[in-house]
């Protein structure tokens, strides 16, 4: 028999690490409230768009994966990591999954077992926030009865490249043990494990990557508005920057920015630093400024694209294509295209969208949409498209050809009725 291993939450990250570690000889315990998600895993239908329903099958098949909504089965656990969703209310950070989770494994440590944060977070929550929780719950103390550590997760849905495997894994440890313990653990696991010399550093380390990224984002997403009223192609710019082979990193305009990471995770750092050291993180506040209004600036030019053509944008037919915050998943919650879809329906006109990735029973409920299939003849019908996903599975040349008029958000559209961002 293998070690033991316990994942709370079984999302987009809990799971494939649950998986991965069926698959290194672990026996593993997938735990979620979320009762449907469970009844989901048993059955074998992943809702994860990177786990298979046959790598799901297999997993249970083999009679080393239990999902279930209770503590219960995490009797005797070796490894648990936690894996929970971490995001804010009213601006500030939203532990309370942390909490729960933190106080619901807490009567099942024991002498030697290992417990490893992975919910993205703020410096200082693992031993400022969930160590009192798992002491006082268990009655033990780390790092003198079990160990405690800090691995930031690095799952990029739908990314066909890199994956939990190759990613290489952040790892940090509350002392010298627990990293080495910690260590072990995803050494049995991922190709690449670095080691970090403070749980601090690596709670820093995830927010510094997705920082990197909002900010930059937010950087070519103000260029391009002002390219735009300059008449420069800031897409060709682009093009032409990113044969710099060094001191350049290529990032593209977009409607917006979405998902679990970016419009929250640089929010906790700026919440630390205000919180800590009473000053505001400027960078990380503009950012979230400009990212925030992209899909609103997406609608205004649409509006000014259907009034040159002398349409009004109330009664026009929009088909939106790509629901989904980033290409090629299914996860449309916090999607800045779900902000576009808004705001064209409150303006009066006729929405459509397309999307075969996206889960519809995700969709907020009253959203004024209807979703619809790929056709020449949908194609036809709209007064306008517009490319908020770029999804590999659409044919963008039958979009442009079929189309009168091709609003283009991710560069994937040539020809004399596309407009690009």
């Amino acid at each position: 028999m293998g070690e033991k291993l316990v994942v709370i939450g079984q999302g987009y990250v809990g799971l494939p690490l649950a998986m991965r570690a069926v698959e290194a000889g672990f026996d593993v315990v997938g735990i979620d409230l979320d009762d449907r998600r469970v009844k989901c895993l048993n059955a074998a239908e992943s809702y994860v768009e990177d786990i298979a329903d046959e790598a799901l099958a297999a997993a249970l098949g083999s009679g080393r994966y239990l999902a279930t909504a209770g503590y219960d089965a995490a009797e005797g656990f070796d490894v648990c990591v936690i894996t929970v969703p971490t995001p804010l209310r009213e601006g500030a950070p939203d532990l309370r999954h942390i909490a729960s989770a933190g106080r619901s494994i807490a009567p099942f440590v024991r002498h030697g077992a290992t417990v490893v944060l992975e919910s993205t977070t703020y410096p200082g929550t693992t031993q400022e926030y969930l160590r009192p929780i798992l002491e006082e719950g268990s009655g033990l103390r780390t790092p003198e009865n079990f160990f405690l550590g800090y691995s930031p997760e690095r799952i990029d849905p739908g990314n066909g490249r890199w994956r939990l495997e190759n990613t290489p894994k952040v790892v940090s440890g509350l002392d010298q043990a627990s990293l080495v313990r910690i260590q072990a653990f995803y050494g049995a696991i991922v190709e690449q494990v670095v080691p970090v010399s403070s749980i601090q550093v690596a709670e820093l380390c995830k927010l510094l990557e997705n920082t990197f990224r909002h900010v930059n984002i937010a950087l070519v997403n103000e260029l391009s508005i002002f390219a735009r009223q300059l008449a420069i192609d800031v897409w060709e710019a682009i093009e032409a920057a990113s044969t710099k082979p060094f001191g350049y990193m290529r990032f593209t305009p977009g409607p917006g920015v979405g998902g679990h990471c970016l419009p929250i995770d640089p929010s906790y750092l700026s919440w630390k630093v205000k919180r800590s050291l009473g000053h505001d993180f400027r960078f990380v506040q503009l950012a979230n400024d400009i990212n925030d209004h992209m899909p609103e600036h997406v609608v205004h030019r649409l509006t000014l694209a259907l009034n040159r053509r002398s349409k009004p944008i109330k009664g026009s037919r929009v088909l939106l294509f790509g629901l989904a915050y980033k290409k090629n998943t299914r996860d449309c919650r916090e999607s800045p295209a779900i902000e576009v879809a808004r705001a064209l329906a409150r303006l009066g006109a006729e929405v459509r969208a397309a999307d075969p990735h996206v889960d519809l029973t995700q969709l907020p409920a009253g959203l004024e949409i209807e979703i619809t299939d790929v056709t020449h003849r949908e194609l036809a019908a709209a007064d306008a498209v517009v490319i908020l996903a770029d999804h590999d599975c659409f044919d963008y040349e039958m979009v442009q050809r079929a189309s009168a008029f091709v609003f283009d958000t991710r560069d994937r559209c040539r020809g004399s009725n596309v407009e690009r961002l």
